[in-house]
């Protein structure tokens, strides 16, 4: 899986998500910075969040991701208030502790196996000082909401994708093509309960789980954790 070769073509892609961005943003402001994006990306999230006047360290495992989200942040004139990394969000190459850090856009389910998973939150828990919260976002499929996409389709102007659930392995297989591009991205799919207990396992406190970014009731295919290390006693 890589997102090197879909950096060029991804802000046209996620140009319609964008109903998370006031809720990560309001995250930063409560914590002040210096904050930790897991998966920054282009830097969706993280430079309307520089905007706010939050400096942000950013880690991204593809280069081509991390040159994307520079390009946005010097047309934003926010560089100076991003600390971009390239790093693995399983071992954030992270040694300052924050307030807070966050993982947009379900980029917690790019990690594939629950050892995986642990080792992540296991070092999101060592970055928090004590009372730091960790803010995510996840997706799982309701049951019978799983299908195959039998053809191509087109969700946006130049960019193809086709997708494939595998019940075995437990993953949502994506395939996308343009012009000058072609790759597969891949997300496992783990439920909101198991969700929880790893959270649990690796000592978060959940302080809440949401449905979706407005702070509904966490019913349907989206949830919205925020976890706690808990204080100091």
């Amino acid at each position: 899986m890589s997102y090197d070769s879909l950096a060029a073509q991804y802000d046209r892609w996620t140009r319609e998500y964008n109903g998370d961005l006031p809720f990560y943003v309001e995250r930063a402001r409560e914590a002040g910075g210096p904050i930790v994006e897991l998966g920054v990306g282009t830097g969706r999230v993280a430079v309307p969040t520089a905007q706010a006047g939050i400096a942000v360290i950013g880690i991204d495992s593809s280069e081509g991701m991390l040159a994307a989200c520079r390009r946005r942040a010097e047309e934003a004139g926010v560089t100076h208030l991003l600390d971009l990394r390239l790093g693995d969000i399983a071992a954030p190459p992270v040694q300052e502790q924050t307030a807070l850090v966050t993982c947009p856009y379900r980029t917690m389910t790019h990690l594939k196996s629950d050892e995986e998973r642990r080792r992540a939150l296991e070092a999101i828990h060592r970055i928090l000082v004590p009372g730091g919260r960790f803010t995510f976002d996840v997706f799982a499929p309701e049951p019978g909401g799983e299908r195959d996409d039998e053809e191509w389709f087109t969700p946006v102007p130049g960019i193809e994708e086709r997708a494939r659930w595998d019940a075995k392995r437990r993953a949502i297989v994506l395939e996308m093509r343009g012009s000058d591009f072609e790759t597969t991205l891949e997300w496992a799919w783990v439920t909101p309960e198991e969700w929880r207990t790893l959270l649990e396992e690796a000592g978060f406190e959940i302080r809440a789980c949401y449905g979706w970014f407005d702070l509904r009731p966490a019913v349907g295919p989206i949830s919205v954790f925020v976890a706690r290390r808990p204080a100091a006693v």
